[in-house]
C-alpha cells in the first residue's frame, strides 16, 4: 500500500483529503518546532541531523522511521502537535507519527527550494510555504 494509499484509508477520506490534512500537521510541526531551522536543530540534537540536512539539501532525502522520529517529538515537547492532531483527525497518534516519518522529508524539502533554510528567523515559517505539496505528493503517486 503507499503513503497515499494509506492516508486515505488511515484518515477515512479520499486521498487529497488525507495527503492535504497531513501536509497540515506537517506544517504546524514546523512552526511549532521555530520553523525550519529550529526543526532541524531539534532533529540534529537528537541525532538526525543526517537526515534533516539532506531534506534541507538538493539531494536525495534520507528516510526517517516513526520511532525515530517519535523519539525527537516525545524528547523536545513537539508532541503534543502529533496527539492534538490526532485526536482532531480521529486517528492513533502511532499511526500518524509514521505517516508524518514519510512526509515530514518531502515538507522540509518543499520549504527549501534552493537548498538552504529561509531566512527570517525561528519564526519566519509560515505554513503557505508548503502550499501545493499535497498536489505534488498526489501527482508523484499516479506518474
Amino acid at each position: 500500500m503507499s503513503l497515499l494509499d494509506s492516508l486515505g484509508s488511515l484518515l477515512g477520506g479520499n486521498q487529497s483529503e488525507g495527503a492535504g490534512s497531513l501536509v497540515s500537521v506537517a506544517g504546524q510541526l514546523i512552526q511549532q518546532a521555530g520553523g525550519v531551522q529550529g526543526l532541524a536543530d531539534k532533529l540534529q540534537q537528537h541525532g538526525l541531523g543526517d537526515a534533516v540536512q539532506s531534506w534541507i539539501g538538493t539531494g536525495t532525502n534520507q528516510a526517517i522511521s516513526g520511532d525515530e522520529l517519535n523519539q525527537v517529538l516525545q524528547k523536545t515537547g513537539l508532541d503534543s502537535v502529533v496527539n492534538n492532531a490526532a485526536g482532531k483527525l480521529g486517528v492513533d497518534p502511532g499511526q500518524l507519527i509514521g505517516q508524518l516519518a514519510q512526509v515530514l522529508p518531502h515538507a522540509v524539502d518543499h520549504a527549501t527550494p534552493d537548498g538552504e533554510v529561509p531566512a527570517g528567523g525561528a519564526g519566519g515559517f509560515d505554513l503557505s510555504m508548503l502550499g501545493g505539496l499535497a498536489e505534488k505528493l498526489l501527482a508523484a503517486k499516479t506518474a
